[in-house]
């Protein structure tokens, strides 16, 4: 029998799924609980030491004999500190080490109780990652001790291996076995560069053969990463989703095709590859978060588990380069075509939709208009970036072609001086489009006398931060506008006047003509120009659900 603790059954699952077979114990009474799940498994061997210090030792030792990761576990408090020189010997020897420590909960820390102390990050830069495990009291907390102990685990073995740290926080009663077997817990495969890259890709082929509805989603990436043959080549066996800033030279409907399924099972894939950076869809990390039971697959250079779809099972370590020109060389069976068809004509319906439908003036008009009077430019004459938020949004309905946004962390500092100084060196156009709260953040990105005509800034200015405006709930609280959506009454008239750049704005549908958007694109002027668009943010947000609605009747 087990104990009642989940997240200790969690760990000791995980132990045993990535091949820990040697455990140094030292006595205590808060690790007791981990200690008998690891003398209760029969693949793990436990090796009683009494002194900390010491168990470390003998811990790198087992690990320099077994070129294997060998863990040592130790009881709350001022035991933890005693493996420090231990794991600061394997760090450098680059030794597979796993300390794992039971703690107190977190309400007791530095609240005079016995044996306690800030041991989440008590091994520093010694170990190479720590993690601090939750006591799971719902799905989502319980995926993510899966996976914060998958990920420790990797990393023991990445990089030419190294120490990591797993805290375990116990609640008392501490001494309740009754758990007859334990839990059956995903295990994140992870296949490293200096691994045989054919035997990851075999299997990853052989899974995608077993598929039914194998889907590709890709993330942002630099423009022309992956080619489009590769897309050509392998959209023939999956469905294959994108955005604009995924370097995907192909439409993105992914967010008005999300609307228009809903929660329609039949549409959820079974098998998931992911590749590349952030994507900016809510709507689609959900959808594919319910797609209980699918397996999950992610390429990445820096071989590191994120989890965005909380169902990872396998991650490559490889650059974009070394990915097969064809993930599937077999014949493209009857469920794959029924799967990839059904997808085809969703995208063709939303894609319908869209061009069929007519904003009223707001600031999506704006962008529909700029993105068609682009269209109409050679191709490959300018480049374009977009703004976080509501801007990258309203560029994902609207664009044709790839797009730059800071979406490492998606903040909304820094866009407009990223576009900025990507146009000091480049000859060509540089388009951005972006938010008030945005561009009035970022406004010394203007402070610069090298600035030239190519950077052209289309501002949405509906006086405040309009994303707000869609969250249902926040409407119902008194600080909505003035202090969660950041209103405002400022222009950008007098700062484009202090800084010497060409000024134009529009206010209504007459004024937001294509002969407007025509001169913004194509002026000619020494420095950079603004075109401001003046909206209301509840008509902005009045005409995302009309559309919304259209799509819904679809």
């Amino acid at each position: 029998m087990f104990c009642d603790k989940e997240n200790v059954n969690i760990l000791t699952a995980l132990l045993v799924a990535h091949d820990v077979r040697n455990v140094v114990v030292c006595p205590g009474s808060r690790n007791a609980p981990i200690v008998h799940n690891l003398n209760e498994c029969r693949e793990i061997t436990c090796h009683p030491v009494t002194d900390e210090r010491s168990a470390g030792f003998y811990a790198l030792g087992m690990a320099q004999h077994l070129h294997r990761p060998v863990a040592v576990c130790v009881t709350s408090g001022s035991a933890l500190l005693n493996l420090a020189p231990a794991v600061a010997e394997a760090r450098y020897q680059h030794q597979p080490i796993v300390a794992i420590s039971a703690d107190r909960p977190a309400a007791w820390i530095d609240q005079l109780d016995g044996q306690t102390l800030q041991q989440s990050d008590a091994l520093g830069h010694f170990v190479c990652k720590a993690v601090t495990l939750p006591e799971p009291s719902s799905d989502e907390e319980r995926w993510f001790c899966n996976r914060l102990v998958n990920e420790a685990l990797i990393a023991a073995r990445q990089y030419g291996g190294g120490p990591v740290h797993i805290n375990v926080p116990i609640s008392e009663p501490l001494y309740t076995f009754s758990v007859p077997t334990l839990p059956h817990e995903r295990k994140i495969e992870w296949w490293p560069t200096c691994s045989p890259q054919a035997t990851a890709f075999d299997t990853l082929k052989q899974h995608l053969a077993r598929a039914s509805r194998p889907m590709i989603v890709i993330g942002q990436l630099s423009a022309g990463a992956l080619p489009p043959s590769w897309i050509s080549l392998n959209s023939q066996s999956a469905v294959i989703l994108q955005e604009t800033l995924s370097g995907v030279d192909a439409e993105s409907h992914v967010e008005e095709v999300m609307t228009m399924i809903e929660d329609n099972a039949r549409y959820q894939p079974d098998w998931i590859l992911y590749i590349g950076g952030h994507i900016v869809s809510k709507r689609l990390k959900q959808f594919l978060r319910r797609a209980r039971g699918a397996e999950g697959w992610r390429i990445s250079v820096d071989g590191e588990v994120h989890d965005t779809f909380m169902q990872l099972q396998y991650v490559v370590e490889c650059t974009l380069r070394d990915i097969p020109d064809r993930l599937w060389d077999g014949a493209i069976s009857p469920a794959h075509q029924a799967y990839c068809r059904l997808w085809q004509a969703l995208t063709a319906r939303a894609k319908e939709c869209i061009e069929a439908f007519t904003p009223r003036y707001s600031q999506m008009a704006a962008v529909q208009m700029f993105e068609r009077e682009l269209d109409d430019l050679p191709r490959g004459q300018a480049f374009v970036h977009y703004a976080n938020s509501s801007s990258v949004r309203l560029g994902n309905l609207y664009s044709h072609h790839y797009n730059y946004v800071n979406r490492g962390v998606n903040g909304i500092e820094g866009s407009l001086s990223t576009a900025a100084g990507f146009s000091l060196v480049c000859d060509r156009r540089v388009y951005i489009v972006i938010g008030d709260l945005s561009f009035f953040y970022d406004q010394n990105a203007l402070w610069n006398e090298q600035l030239r005509g190519n950077l052209r800034i289309l501002l949405l200015n509906n006086g405040g931060g309009g994303i707000f405006s869609h969250f249902d709930g926040l409407k119902q609280s008194a600080a909505r506008e003035r202090l969660v959506m950041g209103a405002h009454h400022t222009d950008a008239e007098g700062l484009c006047r202090s800084y010497g750049l060409a000024y134009r704005c529009v206010h209504n549908m007459e004024e937001l003509s294509r002969s407007a958007m025509s001169e913004f694109l194509s002026m000619e002027s020494e420095r950079p120009v603004v075109l401001e668009v003046f909206t209301d943010v509840r008509e902005d947000a009045e005409a995302l659900a009309a559309l919304g609605v259209v799509l819904a009747a679809e």
